[in-house]
């Protein structure tokens, strides 16, 4: 049996997640690559990733896809990591510049305006450079790390989370794991997926584990230890629990309706016992 591929994000908000896989056994049972959250899903497509922290969208589009049960990177409030900038208020807001790197924050840009801020605005994709995205267009997408360190004083920012569960009163998943379909076959059949990966982020989430996270994570990001920890904490919630689901199955309601995205297939679940289970 050959090792299962793992395509994993390179943001702070993984760092849990991959908790075991960098510093217990489970990583020598894998192979890992770090990515952006778009290139995940484009390795799963591809077939070079077996097992991927895909951008919620990505479901939608690949074909063949069971989920890991119980795990995501999700938000019940504002996440501070995924926002819109704009130079103007929203209403005039003609043109918005969007970081493609994740997949469902472009789509839940779409929807939020098309639901609730008003459409007929024109989406340009481009690169995560603040300045220009703003200096072309009213308005910027900006995601992952790179968010946390804009300064909000200096602009009209909008929490993309926050808006949605303002809006809908559900929370807004982001990502989770999926497996390719055909992985699974190949699969060393004693390896429990759902509890390996369910343990690394349990194991991620102690006390001391975020500690650490946030000493090795602090001069990367240019946060403090304590804003790092807050985030994880407070921002981020790492269940993919029934409000969550309900949260995600509207989305996908919501982008398939204003064509954000195809209509999503039912989410099936390497466990589904245990998803379904109380």
């Amino acid at each position: 049996m050959r090792h299962l591929r793992i395509s994993a994000i390179s943001y702070l908000n993984t760092a849990p997640l991959m908790w075991d896989f960098e510093h217990g056994e489970a990583g020598q049972q894998f192979e890992i690559t770090y990515t952006l959250p778009s290139g995940c899903a484009q390795a799963l497509a591809e077939g070079t990733a077996d097992i991927g922290i895909i951008p919620a969208a990505a479901y939608a589009e690949i074909p063949d896809l069971q989920v890991l049960p119980g795990i995501a990177i999700a938000s019940r409030r504002a996440v501070r990591s995924i926002l819109l900038i704009s130079k103007v208020p929203i209403p005039k807001v003609g043109s918005v510049a969007l970081d493609t790197s994740s997949l469902t924050s472009v789509a839940l840009t779409k929807v939020l305006f098309e639901k609730w801020w008003g459409g007929r605005r024109t989406f340009i994709p481009m690169a995560p450079y603040l300045d220009r995205m703003l200096a072309e267009h009213d308005a910027a997408l900006v995601i992952g790390d790179p968010a946390l360190k804009i300064d909000r004083s200096q602009y009209l920012t909008r929490d993309l989370a926050e808006e949605w569960v303002s809006f809908t009163g559900k929370p807004f998943v982001f990502a989770f794991w999926a497996v390719r379909g055909a992985a699974l076959a190949e699969a060393d059949p004693s390896l429990d997926l759902g509890a390996i990966f369910r343990d690394s982020r349990d194991h991620g989430l102690e006390p001391s584990s975020l500690v650490q996270i946030a000493r090795e994570w602090s001069p990367r990001v240019g946060l403090s230890e304590d804003a790092i920890r807050a985030y994880l904490t407070e921002n981020i919630h790492y269940q993919l629990d029934a409000g969550c689901l309900e949260g995600l199955q509207l989305f996908y309601r919501y982008a398939a309706e204003i064509g954000a995205l195809p209509p999503a297939p039912a989410l099936h679940f390497v466990e589904t016992a245990r998803v379904l289970a109380p």
